[in-house]
């Protein structure tokens, strides 16, 4: 019924269809493995059941709630309906500050405990690195 080029071509087309579809495939399942994404602090006081795997917990840091002691921080990270206390050992970024957006990324111990093993201090899409300030103020 059909001509040898046209089964030809048409294998040829399945052949790269079926090659591109596992090709979104496995790029998609390797993504789903290293992509973490946070949960603020009302999604992780509705949690059916705490999870002992790592995560992510987004919002701002609480006003007047960061204390430093010699090598731990604790602050309280707010979505302003919930709260979660954190405890970090480490270093913090220079963007952390009371007030900001904060992402913690460590191990919940309860619905109200966190225990931090890296902070990603968050910007709004104003910042500006103090050297482009001071070229900008400069002109």
């Amino acid at each position: 019924m059909y001509g040898r080029k046209v089964k030809l071509r048409l294998v040829f087309v399945v052949i790269i269809l079926i090659t591109l579809i596992l090709t979104t495939f496995l790029i998609l399942k390797s993504l789903e493995e290293n992509v973490v994404y946070f949960q603020s602090p009302s999604e992780i006081k509705s949690l059916s059941e705490i999870d002992k795997s790592k995560i992510r917990v987004g919002g701002m840091v609480k006003k007047n709630s960061i204390s430093i002691s010699s090598n731990e921080v604790n602050f309280i990270i707010t979505d302003f309906k919930n709260e979660i206390n954190v405890t970090y050992s480490g270093a913090v970024p220079n963007l952390f500050a009371e007030g900001k957006g904060v992402v913690a990324e460590g191990f919940l111990k309860d619905r109200n405990f966190f225990s931090a093993t890296k902070i990603l201090a968050k910007h709004d899409e104003n910042y500006m690195p103090p050297e482009v300030k001071e070229a900008l103020g400069e002109k």
